[in-house]
């Protein structure tokens, strides 16, 4: 006779199940906690806050996310840019999945390399003959090298400024400086003008402060009145122990509380980059190069940026292969504004190398201040009207 297997009370099937339950509670509290946890701990670099979906997006240019709006609403067709090629999508989807970008090794390379991850130079517009191989250098040089001091030599007489021939009347500005131009690396100077043999091109005396104040004689020369500030920005800042941009921010800001008239800001640099870059032949003479950096990390970035474009393209029809374009710089190792927060009328100006010498600067000069006096005329015309 088979012996009937005893079954378990009702009780235990009902105590297995809120077991089970109370298991599953218990364990999904914890992996819950350990979520928070990793959430709270991990370095706020890697939280997943709007700045971070920002910075993903930001790799995507916006003509780009109208081409993608477009797809879905045939209404966004019409705002997309003519000249513009439509994006290839394998290729946009690599970009965000993986942060880099086909056409610039340095979204590879800056992570492997040390160093290379400081060269965050976009280019907005490209001059004849700019590619990533040849953005301006910033270099940063201990302070005791750039206020040794060193020996000038051929610093020749610089040559008058001419005065434009215009019909009727000359405008002028009435004696109110509009310009304020000025040198946060004032000591930048150029090896043709310093004795044979010096490695490092810095004077206290024959540097980059020489082309600010031809630019702004050739200003005044068309009307515009320009402002120099004429203090040692290096010496300056090592006396008050600030950074260059904020001693030069200093010195800015208080020339533009004591003068309202002050409408466009110039700082004048020199590029580190060989001469073969900086030098240009235009109608049998040869002219320093001018490149104009715009600084991206502040809101008013792309009014700059306008400015720099316009001029760009002046400088294109009167001078073609003068001007080597504008580029934006931000992130590590750079300082991001320029001070160009500002005013939006803003701008950094590279002029030639520090293989040029002060002939080929003095000839960009004069062109800027020649392309930069029909721009600022036609826009008091536009204002005026």
């Amino acid at each position: 006779m088979k012996k009937l297997r005893r079954q378990p009370p009702f009780q235990y099937y009902k105590f297995n199940r809120l077991s089970k339950r109370a298991g599953s509670l218990v364990g999904g509290m914890l992996a819950l906690l350990l979520i928070i946890g990793a959430l709270t701990s991990v370095k706020p670099t890697y939280r997943l806050y709007s700045e971070t979906i920002q910075s993903w997006t930001s790799q995507i240019e916006g003509p780009s996310f109208l081409y993608l709006f477009s797809m879905e609403n045939r209404l966004f067709e019409a705002a997309y840019p003519e000249n513009i090629t439509p994006p290839n999508l394998s290729t946009m989807g690599f970009q965000l999945a993986t942060s880099l970008t086909p056409n610039d090794p340095r979204s590879l390379l800056g992570r492997e390399l040390p160093g290379l991850d400081t060269y965050h130079g976009e280019i907005l517009v490209a001059g004849e003959g700019t590619d990533y191989t040849n953005l301006p250098v910033e270099s940063h040089p201990p302070l005791d090298v750039v206020l040794e001091d060193r020996e000038a030599v051929d610093t020749e007489d610089e040559e008058p400024v001419e005065s434009p021939s215009r019909e009727g009347e000359a405008p002028s500005t009435g004696g109110r400086d509009v310009v304020l131009i000025y040198n946060t690396h004032n000591r930048e100077s150029f090896l043709p003008h310093l004795a044979k043999g010096t490695e490092h091109a810095y004077h206290d005396e024959v540097n980059i402060t020489k082309v600010s104040d031809r630019l702004a004689k050739s200003l005044e020369a068309n009307g515009i009145g320009a402002k120099v500030l004429t203090q040692d920005v290096t010496q300056y800042a090592r006396d008050k122990g600030m950074a260059p941009y904020d001693a030069s921010r200093t010195l800015v800001s208080e020339v533009m509380g004591s003068n309202q008239d002050v409408q466009y800001i110039f700082d004048l640099h020199r590029d580190a980059v060989p001469r073969d870059i900086t030098t240009t032949e235009i109608n049998g003479k040869t002219y320093a190069k001018t490149i104009f950096v715009i600084g991206a990390e502040h809101a008013s970035f792309e009014k700059n940026a306008r400015l720099a474009a316009d001029l760009h393209e002046m400088l294109q029809e009167k001078y073609p292969g003068l001007s080597r374009g504008v580029i934006k710089k931000k992130g590590n190792g750079v300082d991001g504004k320029y001070n160009q927060d500002l005013s939006e009328n803003a701008i950094l100006v590279e002029f030639g190398g520090h293989e040029n010498s002060l002939e080929e600067v003095y000839r960009a000069a004069d062109a800027v201040a020649e392309i930069f006096s029909d721009y600022y005329w036609n826009a008091e015309k536009v204002s005026g009207d």
